[in-house]
Order: C-alpha cells, then structure tokens, then sequence
C-alpha cells in the first residue's frame, strides 16, 4: 500500500544504517579484498557481500535474523540476539552520522513526535546519539533491552506507541532492514524502507515496505507534501 501522511502522528527510527551511517571506506577496502573471489559469492557481487559483512560487525542482530527469515527459525534467533543484548554489549565506539539527518530530526521533531527504536544495547544507542547532539529530538528510545522482545517482534514499536501516547497504526517505522519492516507490519505501524544502510530495495519491497526512499533525509519532502 503506498504510504498514508495524513495517517502519521509519530515517526520511530532505527540507527544503524538509518541514522547511523556504514564506513564506506570500510565497505571500499573490502569489496577490493573480495573482488578475486567474485565467483564464490552471491550473484558474484563483491560490493553486496562487503556490505553483509559489515552488516554482520554493525548489527549482527539483524544480519542473524536476515539469514533464516524463510526458513522459519527467526524466533530462536531473536532469543539469541536478545540473550547476547543482555549479557555481552557491544563496545562503545564512535559513529558516522548520515549527512542531512540533524537538519531533518530538527525539522521533524517541530511536528512530529520522535522515537528510536533500535536493536542495538542501551549503551552504545545513548553514546550515538549523544555524540551527534541529537538525544533532545527524541521523547522515547527504545533499546534492544527496553521491551520484552526486539525486533522484528513488534513489543518495540508498541512499547514507543505507547510512551508516545499515539496508536501504533498512526505510527511510521523508518529502517533499512526487513527487520525493521517485519516489526512495523504486526505492530500494525506504516513503513519506510531506506537504502542508505543494509537492506535492498527487493527485499523491503517483499516485507511490505510502503516506500523506499535512497536516504533518510528524503523523509522530509515526502511528509511536506
């Protein structure tokens, strides 16, 4: 279904590759590492795979996931993903920030009330967004500790919901997994897929997304109109 504006009452976000840029330099020098044995990966696509690598070091949750999504054992790996969010942070580092998402959080945060809904640990969601300045724009972060289960179950979308005082089908979930989407569709929120971090355009699409935009930023015209 394409995406209802007028419907929108909050708008929750995802970090990593969302909000949160990939090293690209990163992906660069590992996609020239990979480029001699192109013919063992995935339709032969040495950028693809450096990407699902590094999916795999930025957010091993959602690439954990992303692997037996058809073959229906996600739940084992969601208890996995949760136990190890619990028990075994992942270190604090310094991030990338997309370019244009402080001058959209501004804009957004005037009309809108925003959340983060992230898988990643309390810790290092909180350092991000500290690190950035972009902590006031936001009434509720949702960590992969807050609720009772992460995402792709939708105990996240519903919790910010919920804070947010907002029905979660007035809700808009902005991620680039189909983790992200998976979460949205049983929360009953609506759903942006972004191609400026993990997923694909195809597999947004086959999770339902009501529209892909190439960056997050782009949010903001799209919901001025």
């Amino acid at each position: 279904m394409p995406l209802n504006v007028e419907k929108i009452r909050a708008i929750c976000f995802d970090v990593d590759g969302t909000l949160s840029d990939t090293d690209d330099m990163f992906i660069q020098k590992l996609e020239r590492i990979l480029r001699p044995i192109r013919f063992l990966l995935p339709q032969h696509d040495p950028k693809r795979a450096a990407r699902r690598l590094v999916m795999w070091s930025e957010a091993p949750g959602n690439f954990l996931i992303g692997i037996p999504d058809t073959l229906g054992v996600d739940d084992e790996i969601v208890a996995v993903m949760e136990w190890l969010n619990r028990h075994r942070p992942r270190p604090i580092k310094n991030f990338l920030l997309i370019p244009g998402v402080k001058e959209m959080l501004q804009s957004l945060s005037a009309r809108y009330p925003l959340a983060v809904v992230s898988t990643r640990e309390a810790g290092s969601t909180r350092h991000f967004l500290d690190q950035f300045e972009l902590t006031p724009f936001f009434q509720v972060i949702v960590t992969g500790q807050t609720a009772k289960h992460t995402k792709p179950y939708p105990d996240p979308i519903l919790y910010a919901a919920k804070a947010l005082n907002i029905p979660p089908e007035s809700c808009l979930m902005v991620g680039d997994t189909t983790v992200d989407m998976r979460a949205a569709s049983a929360a009953g929120a609506q759903k942006v897929g972004v191609l400026c971090g993990f997923g694909e355009e195809s597999e947004l699409r086959q999770r339902g997304a009501d529209m892909i935009l190439a960056t997050t930023p782009e949010l903001v015209p799209v919901l001025e109109e």
